[in-house]
């Protein structure tokens, strides 16, 4: 093992340290570095907004990108700030000495309630420029606004809740619209509903939030300076718009569920936090005289949807009697307080001040911060400058706070994408799991770590923890890529080393049985990961070394099977006298080679399954691969067994139809040993075509003729055609299959009268049986009494055969009578000839002095012609011409030839001196005539009409135009 953890030092991995980053938190050596090239831009980056008021600004509200300011008495300035160059100034048109007291601003940046000092309230559509007053609202003083998200639009609220200074919440709703907006007041009622109460009796309403849980189900909340009240209820589906009466209707007689705290600043603020693409709150933040409540949202409880609460006191430099907080914004982690001077950021997580931002005193004091929910933008004013910050990567070291509380599943989810973070992390999670013991579980996540991989793995064997060992190798495994195969060598051999050794511990344990049986399952599981399987694969000799060293042959044949060595299975099966089990192997897996190797070995002791595993594989097998393995069998077996050996042979003769003539030659040597009555039918069915035979002849016949199978013998003779040995072998054996084999040579009538003269030489010789002898004759029409006659002994009386020589005589009369009746059919077919020539010498045609040659259609008479008895006429040359190409070579030639001859002969002398007898003399010197040279050329020429004879009819296939002249013949017809 030591060795083994050597070998891994100098192979795996080797990174420089993270000193700094992991200093800070007490971890050891990780293979990350931590480099930071430029710095970091804060959580909280501030931004003044190039604005100077002309007057300076009482109040200021963001919501969805709008922004409302009212500034000095009379002025309003709308802003949207995607359009920041295009403000809107709009006048209250107030002549007395109201000031604007606060302002709220809906979730959709539509509508804008002003309240006023003198308990008066003014409404604003996005829409319009005209401030309308709200009639039913006078005489209240707005401390909050409810706002319905759910029903509200941009013309209309839908049911809202307003909350005054003496505690009344009333139930609103505002409505506008183009035709109306002028003859009808925008508030469409505003009737009380509840009042909140605290000890001393009716306290401001300092906020109001409404939502919607899960099924239908509403959470109000309010607050007062020291109480945060909860109104729970369901408002029936349909009836929304009806408002929220009946909530609060529910607490007439009953306080509803509140949280109090002893101390007050005059006042109190909640801030929610919305994630992006949410509709509803997570989490909440309170602040009130105690600090800040901070708790998460949880709709699905039945009476309160506050939960995680807990209280972050104020930091120990805000003094609530001097420099109080005056606003509240909350964010994912952070809560921001708004002082006199600055703004201060808490962590949600741990209570700590993780930003402070202090302002100039040439700013002024500061008056008020808001959140635009919408962007995520925190908007902070006095009363002369506006400042904007901007939240960037807000989650960036909230990690570091999660592992520092041991929250490690949060810390990990928000450090996944900074992978030295997270190694970071891990580290200490499975440190903190080591020290509690968790020793799976701190494998698991060292195995994720880039921590020296010899350090962890000495560390949990000093812990002893053997089990938590294999657990980090497994994972670390892994982990590995497929380029490092020597890590992977090495901790797949080493985790083979491991599980074997405990499988050995834990089998001798029979208490341990179920742990036995979980750890093999999972040894099996690891040995056929398709990961491990090359590594195990280009491996597997020293697997087997191991499992051969632990004895372990149960796992020797499954690591066998996985990496598809079914050779070491079934030579495994097969030392053990597990034959079944080899046989189950082969059939499995179907592995032609393997069969071919232990088909001998079984087929002695399991014949008759061998021989249908064989069969079950068909023609994948060659069966001459597994004769040796039967030749071997069959020697030594009985003839019962011999048997299986002929099952199969004739399954691959019948069924597979092989050709081989190994398999036919050995089914033959089987059939002669065993089965004679087979022999003949197999030798019958494979036929007497020599060309169709699949069998060696000479072997047959020499096979047969050992065994003295004659009558096989006589077949394979026959099929030779050998017919005189045939029938020498048929009349030792009968003389009826002698007479068959005589008949065989039909073309050759002497060898088949000798036969048959053999035969009735053996009937008269041998079984001096003149009967039949005399049957011989009338089964051979080629013998004769005569031919017979001298195998007879000297002593036969001539009555035995009397009536065969009458028959004989008669024969030869009627013979005789034939021969006359032809000799005068052919004199007188001799004398009808000899009339046909002389007519035919006599016969002539006439030719009209308009008629035309059929080839060219010039007229006839002008050169010398043919005519044919059909009437087609033709000039000599035309003739020719067509005849010519259509001619044989060796015609063609001898036409020429001729032509050549008629020349010369036609050719005038040169000497005027020439003998007269000229051509008698070169006649006598063996030269043709020139009318014989003629007579050749018309035989040639004119044997047929062109257009009716054979020639037109050879000649259907040829194509109008030459192929060689096609190309030219087409440019003549463009």
């Amino acid at each position: 093992m030591a060795s083994i953890l050597d070998e891994y030092e100098d192979s795996l991995y080797r990174s420089a340290s993270v000193q700094q980053t992991r200093a800070s938190v007490g971890i050891p050596h990780s293979g990350y570095v931590n480099a930071r090239l430029e710095k970091e831009t804060p959580i909280f980056n501030k931004q003044r907004i190039d604005f100077a008021p002309p007057e300076k600004i009482n109040s200021l509200v963001v919501s969805s990108n709008q922004l409302c300011m009212s500034l000095g008495k009379d002025t309003l300035l709308r802003i949207d700030l995607g359009k920041p160059d295009e403000p809107n100034q709009v006048e209250l048109g107030r002549k007395d000495e109201a000031k604007v007291y606060k302002m709220f601003l809906d979730h959709t940046g539509s509508h804008l309630l002003i309240a006023l000092n003198t308990s008066e309230c003014l409404y604003l559509n996005r829409s319009v420029q005209k401030v309308r007053a709200l009639s039913r609202w006078k005489g209240h003083l707005i401390e909050s606004v409810g706002w319905n998200k759910f029903l509200g639009s941009e013309t209309n609220t839908g049911p809202i809740l307003v909350g005054t200074a003496q505690g009344q919440i009333y139930e609103a709703e505002i409505s506008v619209s183009e035709g109306s907006l002028f003859s009808t007041n925008p508030d469409q009622y505003f009737r009380q509903v509840y009042t909140l109460e605290e000890e001393s009796g009716p306290a401001p309403v300092c906020c109001l939030e409404i939502e919607r849980g899960i099924e239908g189900k509403f959470f109000i909340i309010a607050t007062t300076r020291k109480r945060l009240f909860q109104f729970v209820g369901k408002v029936p589906e349909g009836t929304e718009q009806q408002g929220f009466s009946s909530i609060f209707a529910m607490h007439a007689d009953h306080l509803p569920s509140f949280r109090e705290f002893p101390a007050n600043l005059g006042f109190s603020e909640i801030a929610f936090y919305t994630p992006k693409l949410r509709s509803n709150p997570r989490s909440f933040a309170w602040m009130m005289g105690n600090g800040v409540l901070y708790g998460t949202l949880d709709y699905s409880r039945p009476d309160s949807i506050l939960s995680d609460e807990r209280v972050w006191v104020y930091p120990s430099d805000v003094d609530i009697t001097v420099n109080k907080p005056i606003s509240i914004v909350l964010t994912q982690f952070h809560f921001l307080l708004l002082l006199p001077d600055r703004v201060k950021a808490v962590c949600t997580l741990n209570g700590q001040v993780v930003f402070q931002d202090l302002f100039l005193e040439k700013f002024g004091l500061l008056t008020r911060m808001i959140k635009d929910p919408t962007v995520q933008q925190i908007w902070i004013h006095t009363e002369k400058v506006v400042f904007r910050y901007h939240v960037q990567r807000e989650s960036r070291d909230v990690w570091k706070m999660y592992m520092n509380m041991n929250k490690f599943d949060l810390a990990k989810e928000y450090c996944k994408d900074r992978p030295e973070c997270l190694d970071i992390v891990l580290a200490k999670e499975a440190e903190h799991c080591f020290q509690n013991k968790r020793y799976l579980d701190s494998a698991k996540c060292y195995a994720l770590t880039q921590n020296y991989f010899e350090e962890i793995a000495l560390k949990f064997i000093e812990a002893k923890q053997e089990e938590a060992l294999m657990e980090f190798l497994i994972k670390k495994l892994s982990n590995l890529k497929p380029s490092e195969k020597t890590q992977t060598t090495l901790l797949t051999t080493w985790l083979t080393e491991l599980y074997l050794n405990w499988l050995g511990i834990l089998e001798g344990d029979p208490s341990q049985r179920n742990l036995y049986l979980d750890t093999r399952e999972k040894f099996r599981t690891f040995l056929s990961s398709p990961k491990n399987k090359d590594c195990l694969f280009n491996n597997r000799a020293s697997i087997y070394e191991l499992l051969a060293s632990h004895g372990d042959t149960e796992h020797m044949v499954y690591f066998a099977v996985i990496m598809q060595d079914y050779e070491r299975v079934v030579a495994h099966h097969c030392q053990h006298d597990e034959y079944d089990e080899a046989l189950n192997v082969l059939s499995r897996h179907r592995d032609e080679k393997l069969f071919y190797k232990f088909s001998p070995v079984l087929i002695q002791h399991i014949p008759k399954k061998v021989v249908d595993a064989w069969i079950s594989m068909g023609s994948r097998l060659d069966a001459r691969n597994l004769i040796p393995a039967l030749v071997n069998y069959s020697q030594s077996a009985s003839t019962q067994q011999i048997n299986e050996a002929i099952r199969y042979m004739e399954f691959c003769v019948y069924q597979l139809e092989e050709t081989q003539q190994a398999i036919h030659n050995y089914l033959l040597s089987l059939y002669a040993l065993c089965r004679p009555d087979s022999l003949l039918s197999y030798l019958e069915q494979a036929g007497t075509n020599p060309n169709r035979i699949h069998y060696d002849l000479k072997y047959a016949l020499r096979l047969c003729a050992e065994h003295g199978h004659h009558h096989a013998c006589v077949h394979i003779y026959k099929v030779m055609e050998l017919y005189e040995e045939a029938v020498d072998l048929a009349l030792q054996v009968d003389v009826d299959l002698a007479k068959s084999c005589a008949d065989l040579p039909e073309d050759d009538e002497e060898l088949r009268k000798k036969l048959w003269l053999k035969i009735a030489r053996h009937v008269v010789q041998e079984e001096k049986d003149v009967k039949k002898a005399m049957a011989c004759l009338s089964s051979c029409a080629l013998l004769k009494i005569e031919d017979v006659l001298p195998f007879f002994p000297d002593f036969v009386t001539i009555d035995h055969f009397k009536e065969a020589i009458c028959n004989s005589l008669e024969d030869y009369n009627k013979h005789i009578e034939e021969l006359k009746r032809e000799m005068e059919e052919a004199t007188q077919s001799a004398k009808r000839i000899r009339e046909d020539i002389q007519e035919m010498r006599n016969k002539y045609g006439s030719v009209e002095p308009q008629e035309k040659c059929a080839a060219c259609d010039f007229p006839l008479l002008n050169r010398p012609f043919y005519l044919f008895l059909c009437g087609h006429m033709f000039h000599y040359d035309c003739l020719l011409q067509a005849v010519f190409p259509n001619l044989p070579a060796y015609k063609q030639a001898k036409l020429e030839d001729l032509q050549k001859k008629l020349a010369a002969t036609s050719q005038p002398s040169k000497s005027h001196h020439r003998p007269k007898d000229a051509d008698t003399i070169s006649l006598g010197k063996g030269q043709q005539s020139r009318e014989q040279i003629k007579a050749d050329i018309d035989d040639i020429v004119a044997a047929e009409c062109v257009y009716c004879g054979e020639l037109m009819i050879r000649s259907i296939d040829k194509p109008f135009i030459d192929p060689q002249k096609y190309e030219e013949e087409m440019q003549s017809w463009l």
